[in-house]
């Protein structure tokens, strides 16, 4: 298959017509630090200034590009609906400028893989529906049964581990793994190795799940990408062993369907299946494990809206699941780079432009959230941002909230109380993170 991923130089250094805003000025910096992600009232603060004072705000943080930080709700919306306009193909998530330039050097483009999130339409498009239909709702709930059953494994597991657990080392982090390597048909005994390789990719700025973990200095972006780069090759051995399988002997799962895709009249190509595997293996269950656990410790920190959940958890899990997703917010970022000047909320952004959408201020916004700093059970109406919008808005986004769904179902139908049994802690990566440690005491 042709390459049609978008392989352009990085955009000019920064700008000296432009200046920051005090409140940029301020927050810039606080932004990108992973360390301000693990820190999650930090996090409010720094976005809470900004959607105040500077909603649209041209940022020039220290070893970044420059960009504009997009805080408001609305116009998070705004840009991601307009694909053509905004598109992903040059920068899709924030990285450090000497890591991007390596990977320049390293692969021709800005990308070392060419997964849904890095590509834009048409290539994007056909690619999606490759597997789209696995997770349509009507195919997620064919599974449900067999969700529940999972759900009611690990319930299971933390009931006979005899009332202290770390629910998201022990709990979390696992069940929406077993579910999501059913759906691409990955032995049980390979899933310890995927949790490991995907918390590698997922926690690379975390000196307790990088790979190196003597990388703990900041800012040493040169073996990070080393890393990252052993990592993705462990990937890349498994999956091509799976894919000359699953190409001998297909089977009814999505390993089969992307093995055997084909695009415009040819057989996927290597790059773009093993990035296929990739991030289904690891985004389908690194995000749910996020919000899953989020949610518990947010229940927990809480004791009211606990009470709600447990007199009553199945008419509350609905409206709790998009409550613990939107509080977690498990995606922090994702970029786009405008194709043409476009004015948002008064500022001129010029084509070549990235822009910053922040999640996780998007789901703070008092412009649409009532008391948004307040974790709520019940609440409804309920317009997280956290699955993205528009042609990119997140595929597994139905099971995910199944899988939440069925498990806070579980837990709190039989758990007679549960309670912090020490400080949370919270993952140091400022792309894709929640809770690292859930320490909890419990009676069932």
């Amino acid at each position: 298959m042709a390459d049609t991923g978008v392989a352009i130089p990085p955009a000019t250094k920064k700008d000296k017509s432009r200046t920051m805003s005090d409140a940029a000025a301020a927050n810039a910096d606080r932004i990108v630090d992973p360390e301000t992600y693990a820190n999650p009232h930090a996090l409010d603060a720094a976005f809470k200034r900004l959607r105040d004072e500077d909603p649209v705000a041209w940022c020039e943080p220290d070893d970044f590009r420059p960009f504009w930080a997009v805080t408001k709700h609305a116009d998070i919306m705004e840009v991601s609906k307009q694909n053509k306009l905004f598109t992903n193909g040059e920068r899709e998530m924030l990285s450090y400028e000497k890591a991007e330039e390596r990977v320049y050097a390293q692969t021709g483009g800005p990308h070392l893989l060419k997964t849904l999130v890095q590509l834009d339409d048409p290539i994007h498009y056909k690619l999606r529906h490759l597997t789209q239909d696995w997770f349509m709702p009507h195919k997620v709930k064919t599974r449900e049964d067999a969700i529940r059953r999972i759900a009611k494994e690990y319930v299971d597991r933390m009931e006979d581990m005899g009332g202290e657990c770390d629910f998201q080392k022990d709990i979390a982090l696992y069940y929406p793994l077993r579910i999501i390597m059913q759906i691409l048909g990955v032995p049980e005994s390979d899933e310890p190795m995927m949790l490991k390789l995907t918390q590698e990719i997922f926690g690379a700025q975390d000196p307790d799940l990088m790979r190196d973990t003597k990388l703990a200095e900041e800012g040493d972006t040169e073996k990070g990408l080393d890393s990252i780069n052993q990592t993705l090759a462990e990937f890349f051995m498994y999956f091509t062993s799976i894919t000359k399988d699953r190409r001998e002997t297909p089977k009814d799962d999505v390993s089969t369907v992307i093995a055997n895709g084909m695009i415009d009249g040819e057989q996927i190509g290597e790059l773009e299946a093993m990035s296929y595997y990739i991030i289904v293996a690891a985004a389908g269950h690194d995000t749910t494990s996020a919000s899953t656990g989020g949610g518990v410790l947010a229940m927990l920190n809480n004791p009211a809206q606990l009470k709600k959940m447990m007199d009553d958890p199945k008419a509350m899990s609905r409206t709790a699941v998009d409550e613990a997703i939107r509080w977690t917010t498990p995606v922090k970022h994702f970029m786009r780079t405008a194709q043409e000047d476009y004015e948002l909320r008064g500022r001129k952004i010029l084509k070549g432009e990235s822009l910053l959408l922040c999640y996780p201020s998007g789901n703070r916004d008092e412009e649409v959230f009532d008391n948004p700093f307040d974790f709520r059970v019940d609440r409804s109406p309920n317009k997280i941002i956290s699955f993205g919008y528009g042609g990119h808005m997140c595929l597994g986004m139905h099971l995910a909230r199944l899988e939440m769904q069925a498990i806070y179902e579980e837990l709190f139908s039989r758990v007679k109380s549960i309670e912090l049994a020490g400080d949370p802690t919270y993952i140091r990566a400022n792309f894709v993170g929640g809770p690292k440690s859930i320490p909890v005491r419990y009676k069932f």
